[in-house]
């Protein structure tokens, strides 16, 4: 433990006449303790004495084959550790190696854990400090520990100097409520501007982490602090495939367990839920085996507390029977809830094809728009389409618009954010625009994705000269969000409204929704793939019943058809259909068909 003098130039005059008899006091106890060092500098004119004890040198022993789905990333990591190790090759370039980088990303998606497993994988010690840890009460106080963290560093070198959740002491200054935020940042800015030298050659790399990168400082994030900015989205398939072989390999699990399986099953977890989903099964295989859960809940009470009050170990047979299987994680994904639905983030919808009836047309025009650009990215940039565009579905109410949205999303795999139109408002002024940045944000960090607007006719209406208010400013920032300087990187965009006249001419332009889709009233071919759809039965005669069904419903919309069960004119009809069905059908058997 170092400790830290510092003076308090208040009260100095006024405990002069005390000084010497508090020092005596002071340095009898001291020489008592064997843990108090007295550093060179001490002054034993001090009024009060601050005790800081300054972060470890750690030596984590995480690797780089214990963090799973993010091998892009760490690629691009350890290229600027080359002056780690090599700090020659940028000395005879002549130019400043790299001193920092940002994770950012959202919560559990392994920010730590990256940082953890470069300093473990390359055997370098690691400084880390948590930045509310950084902050004090006393003036300046602050602004010290950040400079002796920093010089803690470079005497450490070579190592590297974690800071997680910078945010909380780097927040913009123009909106900081306090003059010590705004002394810290510019502090942290000094701190790291002086290892920008060439004349400095110690080998340090800082990196910072958190979870809110629009609330930093813009002056951190330029080039020579921050050089490089590291996100870290949600997971996909293929990346949660890795990430759950990762985690299992110590389980103890089936020998054909499916992996596939299990991480198509969890769309939107990161890292940490996927390790709590485990968790999670390992305790459901424990009241499975262990607890035999067809007992009466009584009965389970009493084993469990049985259980608890033995203090003998299990035998090897009931440990030999006790393992995680596909029904634990099943069960363990109804207590588990991704971090990405808590968030706001996207989630892949459970709608597929099989789901809707008819649409075969508006089907094929959403697989060349949206499918496309997803399976042959290739074509597509040959062609020189980098945007993707948007879709725009217009109907009557019932039709299916949404539904239709949520196979596509489902049938390319792509992550899904449904954005009810009206929600995005807000009284106050600038929340709305707020909103729409974030939506598109949220895409932008579970790309690909897809958004889809409903009702957008509520948030871009039509603008006129004489409209200054807050619908003009929404239908502003949703214009240059869907096509403004920012690409929007693999963000689909779709969107619903049954009043196409009223929604502003310029969202309809080429490059934004492109393509409008009319969903329009079925046909009786397509009540009738509706109708089996629903009813998910397929035999010659309810085809045939249905026919009649369908005489009585010429202009029945989606929705109505699927509730003609509770319509007064057709529940009468379904009563005397299916029981002539029923008798018609009682020689065959319905899972054969």
């Amino acid at each position: 433990v170092k400790v830290r003098v510092s003076t308090n130039r208040r009260g100095r005059e006024r405990r002069r006449v005390h000084q010497s008899d508090q020092t005596d006091v002071f340095e009898q106890n001291c020489r008592k303790s064997p843990r108090c060092i007295l550093p060179s500098f001490f002054s034993y004119s001090a009024c009060f004495l601050d005790t800081t004890i300054f972060p470890e040198l750690q030596y984590p022993t995480v690797k780089f084959e214990d963090v799973g789905g993010n091998e892009e990333t760490l690629k691009e990591v350890c290229k600027m550790l080359i002056h780690m190790r090599h700090p020659e090759v940028y000395q005879h370039l002549g130019i400043v190696p790299p001193r920092g980088f940002l994770l950012h990303g959202p919560p559990g998606c392994g920010k730590t854990l990256m940082a953890q497993a470069v300093a473990g994988e390359l055997q370098l010690p690691m400084l880390k400090v948590s930045a509310p840890e950084l902050v004090s009460g006393v003036s300046g106080e602050s602004e010290q520990k950040l400079r002796e963290l920093f010089d803690l560093a470079v005497s450490s070198s070579p190592c590297i100097l974690f800071i997680d959740e910078i945010d909380a002491i780097t927040p913009k200054r123009e909106t900081a409520s306090k003059d010590m935020e705004r002394r810290m940042v510019a502090q942290l800015l000094t701190c790291m501007d002086d290892l920008n030298s060439l004349t400095m050659t110690t080998q340090i790399l800082v990196i910072g982490a958190t979870n809110r990168p629009d609330s930093l400082d813009p002056a951190l994030r330029r080039a020579g602090r921050f050089d490089r900015e590291i996100c870290l989205g949600i997971p996909d398939e293929a990346a949660r495939l890795r990430i759950l072989r990762t985690l299992c390999r110590k389980l103890v699990l089936p020998e054909d367990f499916d992996y596939q399986q299990l991480a198509r099953l969890t769309p939107g977890y990161v890292g940490a839920d996927l390790m709590a989903l485990c968790r999670e099964a390992a305790m459901a295989a424990v009241n499975r085996v262990l607890l035999k859960a067809r007992e009466p809940l009584q009965e389970q009470l009493w084993i469990l507390v049985n259980l608890l009050k033995t203090t003998e170990t299990l035998s090897e047979p009931e440990l030999v029977s006790l393992s995680i299987l596909m029904s634990d994680f099943q069960e363990a994904l109804t207590h588990v809830q991704p971090s990405a639905k808590r968030e706001g983030f996207a989630t892949i919808p459970d709608v597929t094809w099989e789901n809707v009836g008819a649409l075969q047309e508006i089907r094929e025009e959403l697989t060349m728009a949206i499918l496309g650009p997803v399976r042959s990215p290739q074509h597509f940039k040959a062609l020189g389409l980098t945007a993707p565009s948007g879709v725009l579905l217009a109907g009557p109410p019932g039709c299916g618009k949404t539904l239709l949205a949520k196979a596509v999303a489902n049938e390319s795999g792509l992550n899904f954010i449904s954005v009810k139109g009206p929600e995005l408002l807000n009284m106050y002024v600038g929340e709305s625009e707020r909103a729409v940045r974030q939506v598109f944000q949220r895409g932008r960090n579970s790309a690909p994705c897809v958004i889809f607007f409903d009702e957008i006719d509520a948030l871009c209406p039509r603008r006129s000269g004489h409209d200054s208010g807050a619908s003009v400013r929404v239908v502003n920032q949703l214009l240059t969000e869907m096509d403004g300087l920012e690409g929007r990187q693999q963000v689909f965009i779709m969107a619903a409204t049954n009043r196409p006249d009223i929604i502003d001419p310029a969202v309809l332009r080429p490059g934004r929704l492109d393509k409008t889709l009319y969903v329009g009233l079925p046909g009786p071919a397509d009540r009738l793939s509706i109708l089996l759809t629903i009813t998910k039965l397929s035999n010659i005669f309810v085809i045939e019943y249905f026919y009649r069904i369908i005489e009585y419903s010429n202009k029945l919309p989606f929705v109505p058809l699927k509730m003609s069960k509770q319509l007064p004119v057709i529940q009468v009809l379904f009563k005397i259909l299916f029981k002539k069905i029923i008798s018609k059908l009682q020689h065959f058997n319905f899972t054969s068909q």
